[in-house]
């Protein structure tokens, strides 16, 4: 058996490096592409303009322009499902658990704005075709357990957790879709910000589970 030469090997470590790197770039772009125009008037030619990528080379990777959108939601989605899964939110209380996780959602998120907006576009544009194929579900599912168990212990209210878990998501993401709306105030000037995205994400913890705890007698 011929062993391929140390020179080989290094050539295709790099050939594979320069891959990734390359299709890195393609999603940043394609990521600003969808936030912008969602998947219907989101142009392949523009994602390949930006990128100085070859729009044949952007079909070699993705296939074609529905391949690519499905590829920037589970890049978008895969830190935060990583990180939810490495907190271990199972062995916290509810209450514990419920924060971690708005706390790594809102950190994701803040890190990567545009997310919320995609998520926008492909409820109104696609009904969520291609949201139900993504790891986006099981994120959902977290959110959804994460109440149930609360409810089940008796630290959180009789409420409806999947319910609960949309308007949650919502109390969370609609800062980020409405804010080309909300920096028109004079208070919302600098909306995404550090300072405005860290007062957000206390705010919103804040007034969570303040919603969804037990209400305290007072004598």
């Amino acid at each position: 058996m011929v062993r391929p030469a140390k020179s080989e090997k290094v050539q295709s470590v790099k050939k594979c490096r320069d891959a990734e790197a390359t299709q890195a770039v393609i999603l940043t772009a394609a990521e600003a592409e969808f936030a912008q125009h969602g998947l219907m008037a989101a142009r392949t030619e523009a994602i390949a303009a930006k990128t100085g990528v070859a729009k044949s080379m952007i079909y070699y990777y993705f296939k074609d322009k529905e391949g690519l959108y499905q590829a920037v939601l589970e890049r978008s989605h895969a830190e935060l499902l990583q990180i939810t899964q490495q907190l271990d939110l199972e062995d916290l209380s509810p209450e514990a658990a419920l924060k971690q996780f708005l706390v790594a959602l809102l950190d994701c998120v803040a890190r990567n704005p545009k997310l919320p907006t995609i998520m926008f576009h492909e409820a109104v544009q696609n009904q969520g075709k291609y949201y139900k194929r993504s790891s986006s579900l099981s994120i959902d599912t977290t959110l959804v357990n994460i109440l149930e168990r609360g409810v089940t212990a008796g630290v959180f209210r009789q409420l409806d957790p999947f319910v609960s878990a949309i308007n949650i998501m919502g109390s969370c993401l609609f800062y980020f879709i409405g804010a080309g709306n909300i920096q028109q105030h004079p208070q919302g000037k600098r909306v995404l910000s550090k300072a405005m995205l860290e007062k957000h994400t206390q705010e919103a913890i804040a007034f969570i589970l303040a919603g969804v705890q037990q209400s305290q007698n007072v004598s």
